[in-house]
């Protein structure tokens, strides 16, 4: 497993649909050592920090191996390192392989898988495509989200390295239930039975089963 680039973004405006919108999802690539901080890497600011960033969603870091599928179902967009905002562009690190609670570690930095990405409609912003959010729902190429446990540094071409594995839902089966819109019952009464599922989506999931 390991890092193939390292994407940082600062919010800008954009204007889309004739109003204009703050994102952060276009990205850049940066080179050497990157600093890494509880809430993120050094130059990574998000937008709306009301569903983007913080403690558990400090990192994002999205498969490479899932350009080859976005070239086919989408050709007249490009898909690259960066491509849906991501920090992390990674191989090796699969959503059917990686669990919530698993333990990493890339260089100096320690961090622990938290949730899927389900994006806002942002990412049609970037795209100014209004499909690519239900394109990329439906696909379950979610990504992973991180929080930071210990800070440190890291940088492109770092091994990704296993450090602990929970045992926990798998983040493509997180991704199923939530996707289900409570249909996936069984699935969902798992995931909430996950000592590493957090509170939030615990309540989220139970009203599932309770609607």
């Amino acid at each position: 497993m390991k890092v193939l680039s390292i994407q940082v973004g600062q919010p800008k405006i954009i204007l889309y649909n004739n109003r204009e919108v703050k994102t952060s999802i276009f990205k850049e690539a940066v080179n050497g050592l990157v600093k890494v901080k509880k809430l993120g890497l050094e130059g990574d600011t998000q937008s709306d920090l009301t569903v983007h960033g913080g403690q558990f969603k400090a990192v994002y870091a999205y498969p490479a191996e899932h350009f080859e599928y976005w070239n086919s179902i989408a050709p007249q967009h490009e898909f690259e390192n960066g491509a849906f905002g991501e920090n992390l562009t990674t191989t090796g690190l699969l959503e059917t392989e990686v669990s919530i609670g698993d333990v990493y570690q890339i260089g100096s930095v320690v961090i622990k898988v938290t949730q899927p990405r389900f994006p806002c409609f942002k990412l049609g912003v970037k795209y100014d495509d209004n499909q690519m959010i239900k394109l990329f729902h439906d696909s379950l190429k979610s990504g992973i989200y991180f929080e930071v446990l210990e800070e440190g540094e890291f940088c492109a071409g770092d091994d990704i390295k296993s450090i602990t594995k929970s045992g926990g839902m798998a983040i493509h089966d997180f991704t199923v239930a939530k996707n289900s819109n409570g249909s996936e019952v069984e699935l969902i009464k798992r995931l909430i039975t996950d000592p590493h599922l957090m509170d939030e989506w615990k309540e989220y999931f139970e009203g599932k089963l309770r609607a």
